[in-house]
């Protein structure tokens, strides 16, 4: 009886002990399906760049190759003429400090955009700016503004509002009736496309030009949304908590692909994402994470480099395949460089 007693003890405590080791195995490979650890990016196209300033950049635009500004909180304006290699701080009068959130460039006209309500506009590419006079009936405040042209640009506001001017803004027309609310952010496409998160990522919204209303469409899953843009082909994508990334079906708006997680384990903080080509894909976030696609989002692999980069990276910008920036928290720039991929 003892034997037999003796045996059962050692055979359940075998299949203990082989339970345990399924369990560990099935979490390994679902850390290792949802990405938890990438492959690291051999030589980085990304390098520091020093500014004078620790205050967190919010927008950068360029006049030609050369000549660009930087914008950002507490009023900060910086400008280059070497490509964006050095900066240097470039100084307002105005009546209190300012959150420069847009900067945009068409030729020598330019404009800023910032809060609390204000707006800068130059035509001689920034040697002087003169503040635009904005009516006090202007729902929100101004958000982005693009340089359209001579004496054109389009402004957004805070809640969703969209204005244009043909006169150097001295008379803007609303392109929606109502604006859409409170916003997280809004991205623009080429065609005129916007698309805004709601400043609680429960929804998102979208406008074509033409439209006289937002178009309101649900989130497709629990997560809330962080951002959301458009890739070169007009889909739109999405970034939603949880580092959870998403693209819709080519040719089908109201379909989306499934949700991908490039890196499980730390991609808590995805805060922005990018085409340097039609293929090749960026995203950025918190605590310097920096990732890259080279097949439009099926693979990752992460730039470990910039780990050392202690800051949030919140935005990142191409002007072109051989041209980028990513602008972060507390004065952090990066500047793209094929010569040190």
């Amino acid at each position: 009886m003892h034997l037999v007693t003796t045996f059962f003890r050692r055979t359940i405590g075998q299949w203990a002990f082989i339970k345990q080791a399924i369990v560990l195995c099935a979490i390994v490979l679902l850390c290792s399906s949802c990405g938890g650890y990438l492959p690291s990016i051999s030589g980085t196209p990304w390098q520091p760049v020093s500014v004078p300033t620790d205050a967190n950049l919010l927008d950068l635009s360029f006049i030609d190759a050369q000549h660009g500004w930087l914008t950002g909180t507490s009023s900060t304006l910086l400008e280059t003429t070497d490509g964006g290699k050095t900066w240097e701080t470039r100084s307002l009068e105005l009546d209190q400090a300012y959150r420069f959130n847009s900067v945009s460039f068409s030729g020598d006209e330019g404009w800023i955009a910032g809060q609390p309500s204000l707006l800068l506009h130059t035509t001689d590419g920034g040697k002087s700016w003169s503040r635009v006079p904005l009516s006090a009936k202007l729902p929100g405040s101004p958000n982005t503004v693009l340089a359209l042209g001579p004496k054109s640009a389009e402004m957004t506001t805070d809640i969703g509002a969209i204005y244009r001017t043909a006169d150097g803004g001295k008379n803007w027309k609303a392109m929606v009736e109502a604006a859409v609310g409170v916003i997280r952010n809004i991205s623009r496409a080429p065609d005129g496309r916007y698309v805004a998160v709601s400043s609680r990522g429960n929804f998102y919204s979208i406008w074509e030009p033409g439209q006289t209303a937002w178009e309101p469409h649900n989130r497709n899953s629990s997560r809330r949304l962080q951002t959301m843009g458009f890739a070169p082909d007009g889909r739109l994508w999405m970034i939603a908590r949880g580092g959870q990334i998403q693209f819709q079906v080519p040719n089908t708006p109201d379909e989306w692909e499934n949700a991908v997680s490039p890196e499980f384990s730390t991609s808590w903080g995805l805060l922005d994402l990018a085409y340097r080509t039609p293929n090749e894909v960026w995203v950025s976030g918190g605590s310097g994470n920096l990732l890259r696609s080279l097949d439009g989002g099926e693979t990752w692999e992460k730039d470990r480099s910039i780990e050392n980069v202690p800051s949030n990276l919140y935005k990142i910008l191409f002007l072109g395949s051989d041209r980028g920036f990513i602008i972060g928290q507390k004065g952090t720039l990066l500047r793209y460089s094929d010569a040190a991929a």
